[in-house]
């Protein structure tokens, strides 16, 4: 298997922090170009200056729940670097008040347009450059919640999450005749600021048996690295100490 990216160019939404920066830094370091984006534009800059201590990047900034400007930013990209080999689709947010009681219509928009429709946009603006290219890979990063819903990550994240496996499956459904290949990323409970939004963000402690955003980068190398012959649709990954497990939530 060929372990080097050189040569192909990876966009990664969301990638300024966490799960989305821990695999822009796997894919640069193994000499992919990596363009990350995301609406924060101090994130972009301590995320971009990681990045270009290990490898070729560059940051735009992007609020991906603006299907224009989802499209100028892919267009940018290929206007610049010819292709766009691996997307990353990781921006996502959830909200403190999450239970049907005292969920706002407002916030189950907010989520939905990030999680699920900012999603999709990244997805409609590379398939025309991949299916001109013969082949991509496209990681949607969904959540544990995806396959499990729980009062703990709430109505809109369980809905927005388990929609992604839908799309995702229809990507490849439809594109896999193209060289087009997507994954499901799956992971359960992370160590990432998110954990920030809960209505009680977890200790330090119960943090750190988490999985930690730099295991989830190398999940994300291990997708880009498959030969291309090969698509995992879905790729599951949590803590040993599950907490879904232990009924700790």
């Amino acid at each position: 298997m060929n372990t080097s990216l050189k040569g192909q160019v990876a966009w990664i939404t969301g990638g300024g922090s966490g799960i989305g920066l821990a695999g822009a830094m796997e894919l640069a370091k193994a000499g992919a170009h990596v363009v990350i984006s995301g609406r924060s534009a101090a994130t972009n800059a301590s995320g971009l200056a990681q990045l270009q201590a290990v490898g070729s990047a560059q940051a735009l900034a992007l609020d991906v729940a603006d299907a224009e400007a989802v499209a100028r930013t892919a267009q940018q990209i290929v206007d610049k670097h010819g292709r766009i080999d691996i997307l990353v689709n990781s921006a996502g947010i959830n909200v403190p008040r999450r239970s049907l009681q005292v969920l706002s219509t407002s916030d189950w928009d907010t989520v939905v347009d990030i999680n699920l429709s900012g999603l999709f946009y990244g997805v409609h603006a590379v398939l025309p450059v991949m299916r001109q290219q013969r082949g991509g890979l496209i990681v949607n990063v969904s959540s544990w919640a995806g396959l499990y819903a729980s009062k703990m990550t709430g109505a809109v994240y369980n809905t927005t999450k388990r929609a992604v496996l839908a799309l995702t499956e229809s990507i490849n459904m439809e594109q896999c005749t193209n060289g087009i290949r997507a994954t499901s990323l799956l992971p359960g409970e992370v160590a990432t600021p998110i954990l920030d939004k809960r209505p009680v963000p977890p200790s330090k402690e119960v943090r750190e048996r988490m999985v930690q955003p730099e295991d989830m980068g190398r999940a994300i190398l291990f997708l880009a690295q498959m030969p291309a012959r090969t698509c995992i649709n879905e790729l599951v990954i949590s803590p040993t100490h599950n907490r879904f497990y232990t009924g700790e939530l």
